[in-house]
């Protein structure tokens, strides 16, 4: 039975049911109002959970699914879910909020854009909350599919469906790979349940599938979450609505990737190659998106890179906290910080990344650009946007005393402890960690003063903007600015989120360190004395402002990389190599000619078929318990051929339906006398529909010619023919005789009415033995009659347009 928890999950999904119909009803309201409550009850839900979690305690609600095949809708909150489970609705809350002033219901289709909004909401609290990795992953895979969706809302935008068809291909293909490492879990646990698979991680170590399965989910985290060299599809992303930039790309979606790292830490993290792995690509992406990001000249894709960046600083932090689980106890263990300081710039990031992103869509909403080249001077007119600028930016960059400085000083620590690590080779090349941390924070720093000193200092450039820049109204600031409070908030008193927050959500990273009573010390606080990490904050500080100073002057560094060798360049030729291949492959076989394509398949039917019934010595003729064949039977099987002859050679339109007409209603009759009356009434129905629309069709058609065309004679044809004649001849005579089982038709009858309740067998087997079958085939046609919808629409539309 169904939970308030899993209500929880599903509810952005029948919320998303009826925002058409609000969208119709109620015009004169902004859509976005209605929605509004649904992340925010969803909020004052979760936050019930906070004492529980706090206890180490944890809630699981479990639904059977599929229990055959061990797929249940399973629920877990525990510190973990949580946190991602608040950051989901409680960013959501203030996203809604910003899109209610930033998109004009009169000009935009905002049943589209809120429907898939709490589609992808909804997606992401099952990613979270799923205790069964096939659930997870079908959340997993919506996700993708609503952010498609959301990317691709100004659909008439070439760049935006470039960059929804981009995101849509890497991280889609991401998430089959790790499928395929979820199936390998499986086949070494026995159970698709998180949980159960955590309390046997000790067990399947040295299995041989751990690696390979390890390899394939982390390809899908670093899919999902932007690693290097899969960056590439957040930054045309960016070409989604500045809300979905703000909810998918800097607090939810992306974070996907990171909650799993997190969430399957306990399995994987004993091994070396885990935090090699995890670290390495985290301070690779750290490095490179921040690199990356000064070269932009947008302020929408300076923010896509440094969120790459970011990602790649809190995954790092993950890998090194790894190191932890080789530890016994918290006693003497250096690296369990490594953790806090991950889990804590997860919600720094949400924080000052969301107000950024929104500041620069109101940047935008108001001048008409997010060109650096053409702002300027804008903090006179807009001094609100630009406070949010400041304390966003100066956060990212790590100063102080925002929230971003504390996490920051907390990553540069971890860094330096994992030199001492001394597993895995790490004490001798580990120095590669905190050196890259650093400088990768000196591009950090420039980058954020870019978006504050390009934008809003300097001057004015009215002439350039396209239209007069002023401040926006209090609706679109008001999100913005609660960000920004807790941007100073968590950086005045962090420790408002150690123990009710942080700490739990350690637990479900660290289990293995906490004995029965225990928990992690969390203090977060500023000074810590003239500490290496001090030194290389002034450090960054000090040289990331004389690089940001002198930026002209060695800014052409950049021009060094050839587009042809970037991956986007690579991405393209690849794409545009598939589709050219694709083409030609398809052009080869598709002739447009029915009887190549019959070829084919009629081919491929006997080599496949003959070589398995003879392969498998399955051919035999048993003609001990076959019935006697009736005069009846006898005189139908004659007019069968005999019509079939006709159907072939007759010239005539009229005769050749009559013929087609006459073989329906012949097997119509064999049904009868098998004693099969539903199915020869089902006959009956479609060759009287058949026969009545095939002669509407051809009434219409022009008369064949009377001229006579000699017809070539083709051997392979007739070898072929023969063949498939043969072929099923042979696999009726060898089914009826090779009788391995008992016949289930005699299970039919009683069991269609004492265990599926239902009086007409044949209804039953439909709806409830073969349900998935039916199910399928209903979802084909569905899909079918949309794509119809779709193109009249569209050539509705076109036509309007003309």
């Amino acid at each position: 039975m169904l939970t308030a928890l899993h209500f929880a999950i599903i509810a952005p999904f029948i919320a998303a049911i009826f925002v058409p119909i609000l969208y119709k009803k109620f015009t004169h309201i902004h859509t976005g109002w209605f929605v509004l409550a649904v992340p925010a009850l969803l909020f004052l839900y979760f936050l019930q959970y906070l004492p529980i979690t706090a206890n180490k305690e944890t809630v699981t609600a479990v639904v059977d699914w599929i229990p055959s095949l061990g797929i249940h809708f399973a629920a877990h909150v525990d510190g973990l879910g949580l946190l991602f489970a608040l950051l989901i609705t409680g960013i959501g809350i203030l996203v809604v909020l910003y899109s209610i002033y930033y998109l004009s219901k009169e000009k935009e289709a905002l049943y589209n854009f809120y429907t898939f909004l709490l589609m992808f909401m909804g997606a992401m609290l099952g990613v979270v909350l799923s205790d069964n990795l096939i659930v997870l992953y079908t959340f997993w895979e919506i996700t993708s599919l609503s952010s498609f969706l959301l990317i691709s809302y100004w659909y008439e935008r070439e760049k935006s469906r470039y960059g929804a068809l981009k995101s849509m291909l890497i991280t889609v293909m991401g998430g089959f790979a790790m499928l395929v490492g979820f199936v390998m879990l499986y086949s070494m646990t026995g159970t698709f349940r998180i949980q159960e698979i955590i309390a046997s991680a000790g067990e399947i170590a040295s299995h041989s599938l751990f690696i390979p399965a390890m390899l394939t989910i982390l390809l899908g985290a670093f899919t999902k979450s932007a690693q290097f060299p899969f960056h590439i599809w957040l930054p045309d992303a960016m070409e989604a609505p500045t809300p979905v930039s703000a909810y998918l790309h800097s607090a939810t979606m992306v974070k996907a990737g990171i909650y799993l790292v997190a969430r399957l830490s306990p399995v994987f993290a004993i091994s070396g190659e885990w935090l090699w792995l995890v670290a390495g690509f985290g301070l690779t992406t750290l490095f490179w998106g921040s690199f990356s990001a000064v070269r932009q000249t947008d302020l929408k894709g300076i923010l896509a890179f440094s969120t790459v960046s970011q990602l790649g600083m809190i995954l790092s932090m993950l890998g090194v906290g790894a190191a932890a689980i080789h530890f016994d106890s918290m006693e003497d263990n250096l690296y369990v910080g490594a953790t806090t300081a991950a889990l804590f710039h997860l919600i720094n990031h949400a924080t000052f990344k969301g107000s950024l992103f929104m500041m620069v869509g109101i940047v935008d909403h108001e001048t008409g650009t997010r060109d650096i080249r053409r702002l300027g001077g804008l903090m006179t007119v807009m001094p609100i946007t630009f406070t949010i600028a400041v304390i966003g930016s100066f956060s990212m960059a790590g100063l102080p005393p925002f929230n971003g400085f504390l996490s920051k000083e907390m990553f540069f620590t971890a860094m330096v402890d994992i030199t001492s690590f001394h597993l895995f080779n790490i004490d001798n090349i580990g120095v590669v960690f905190p050196v890259v941390a650093w400088i990768a924070s000196i591009f950090t720093f420039i980058y954020s003063m870019m978006l504050v000193f390009k934008t809003f200092t300097g001057k004015m450039q009215p002439e350039k903007l396209d239209t007069k820049p002023h401040e926006a109204p209090f609706g679109m600031l008001l999100s913005p600015i609660v960000l920004i409070i807790l941007v100073v908030v968590f950086g005045f008193f962090p420790n408002i989120l150690s123990y009710s927050v942080i700490e739990p959500a350690m637990a479900s990273i660290l289990p293995s360190l906490l004995g029965e009573g225990e928990q992690f010390y969390v203090d977060i606080y500023f000074w810590h004395g003239w500490t290496i990490e001090l030194f290389m904050t002034l450090g960054v500080i000090g040289i990331g402002t004389l690089l940001y100073l002198s930026l002209r002057k060695w800014v052409a560094i950049y021009r060094a990389f050839p587009d042809s060798l970037t991956l986007n360049h690579v991405y393209d030729q690849t794409v545009v190599g598939v589709d050219r291949m694709s083409r030609r492959l398809t052009g080869s076989y598709m002739t447009g000619f029915v009887r190549d394509y019959l070829l084919y398949i009629f081919s491929f039917f006997v080599a496949a078929l003959v070589f398995v019934l003879f392969n498998k010595n399955a051919f035999s003729i048993e003609a001990a318990e076959l019935a006697p064949i009736s005069v009846y039977e006898t005189v139908l099987a004659i007019v069968l051929v005999t019509t079939a002859f006709v159907v072939m050679f007759t010239k005539s339109r009229l005769k050749a339906i009559i013929g087609l007409g006459v073989l329906g209603y012949t097997i119509a009759l064999f049904f009868v006398i098998f004693r099969a009356p539903d199915l020869a009434l089902t006959q009956l129905i479609i060759e009287t529909v058949s026969v009545a629309l095939f002669l509407l069709c051809f009434y219409h058609l022009p008369q064949i010619s009377q001229e006579l065309e000699k017809v070539r004679f083709r051997l392979g044809n007739l070898i072929i023919s023969i063949a498939v004649g043969i072929t099923v001849t042979l696999i009726g005579i060898s089914a009826n005789s090779n009788r391995l089982f008992e016949s289930i038709s005699g299970f039919f009858p009683d069991a269609s009415y004492d265990e599926a309740g239902g009086k007409n067998m044949v209804n039953v087997i439909l709806v409830d033995f073969r349900g998935f079958d039916t199910l399928l085939e209903i979802l084909v046609l569905g899909i079918a009659a949309l794509g119809i919808y779709t193109m009249i629409k569209l050539r509705l539309a076109r036509r309007n347009e003309l």
